[in-house]
């Protein structure tokens, strides 16, 4: 596998470490509790399947080096080339314990072959939008952005946001807006964005914001404890990055990965991947899909793993006080069966 290097001169790779330190020095979301499932071992592979900018991996790392075991070794994937750029430089100083992939995290098998580990101890997923993008205005993933609505992690391919907006009849973008978004306006705000877009008002992501918020009623639009295209946004943003079935493909690859007694650990920021992560685990756990009132088994299935986490943890207050993105944080943890 080749490690991600940070290419350019000293001056460029100081440049990166203070944007490091602007976009993602603070503690990464429930750090803490990850922590408090994380129990290093002598041999233990680790794999962050979404790195960002590294913080969950420099905490585990840190752990391990603390409690003595120093031969544990992260594997960091993520498919945005620029976070793992800045996360190699974060995490220099426990090289050569860590390694990166520019991936899918559903593709993480192929990662953990091509180092030549035949499983992992612990699975990490912080699912959603990082603060490194969400604060990269030209990324348009912010409502304030003035830069067109591209949202792609991964900006070396598919479709972005706008292309979307641009290609999609109304009652497409009704349907993602109200599947992705839980928007129960969707068919107004599909109708306004498709009329907006005809008359080419919508040039930047603020533009599409503003189209948003002029299809809520007034009283509506007053009442809103956020901003009414929060939904719209996550609903574009998911669609543009196949997020949900992403997921779904990435727990099914996560758990063939696990060795016994391996944990996963999911944190999710809406109900939409909450839920998936849920049902997953839930199913995995309960083994046999027979009718309950069936005599005997004969799908002859059984229990993948064992749910740690009744309800889903989630971050204090304080936590939330300091870090108010981390307010809808939600994690859920699950052990690999088996001898």
């Amino acid at each position: 596998m080749r490690n991600m290097t940070v290419e350019g001169n000293a001056g460029e790779r100081n440049n990166g470490a203070q944007t490091v330190r602007r976009a993602g020095l603070h503690v990464p979301v429930l750090e803490d509790e990850v922590l408090s499932f994380f129990e290093p071992a002598p041999g233990f592979r680790c794999l962050d399947a979404t790195l960002g900018l590294g913080g969950h991996s420099e905490a585990l790392l840190r752990k391990a080096r603390d409690a003595g075991v120093p031969d544990v070794q992260v594997l960091g994937v993520d498919r945005d080339a620029e976070s793992l750029a800045l996360a190699q430089i974060r995490l220099e100083a426990f090289a050569p314990a860590v390694h990166f992939r520019h991936s899918l995290f559903s593709e993480c098998a192929g990662a953990l072959a091509d180092l030549g580990w035949d499983g992992a101890d612990f699975v990490l997923a912080d699912l959603g939008v990082s603060s490194l993008q969400l604060d990269c205005p030209e990324r348009g993933f912010s409502m304030k952005a003035d830069a067109p609505p591209d949202m792609r992690m991964d900006r070396s391919r598919g479709k972005s946001a706008a292309d979307l907006i641009n290609s999609l009849s109304a009652r497409d973008l009704r349907g993602i807006i109200r599947d992705c978004g839980e928007e129960p306006l969707a068919g107004r705000i599909a109708g306004a964005i498709s009329t907006a877009r005809d008359e080419g008002r919508i040039r930047s992501a603020r533009d599409l914001a503003g189209v948003v918020a002029g299809a809520y009623p007034p009283g509506r639009r007053a009442a809103a404890r956020r901003h009414p295209a929060v939904r719209t946004f996550q609903a574009l943003r998911m669609t543009v990055n196949d997020e949900l079935d992403e997921l779904r493909r990435f727990l099914r690859a996560a758990t063939g990965l696990l060795r016994p007694g391996g944990r996963l650990l999911v944190i999710a920021f809406h109900s939409l991947e909450d839920r998936t992560v849920k049902h997953f685990f839930r199913e995995q756990a309960d083994g046999c899909r027979c009718p309950r009132d069936a005599p005997v088994c004969s799908c002859g299935l059984t229990a993948t793993l064992r749910i740690l986490t009744g309800k889903p943890v989630r971050p204090g207050a304080s936590e939330t006080a300091v870090n108010r993105r981390a307010a809808s944080a939600r994690l859920r943890v699950a052990e690999r069966l088996g001898a």
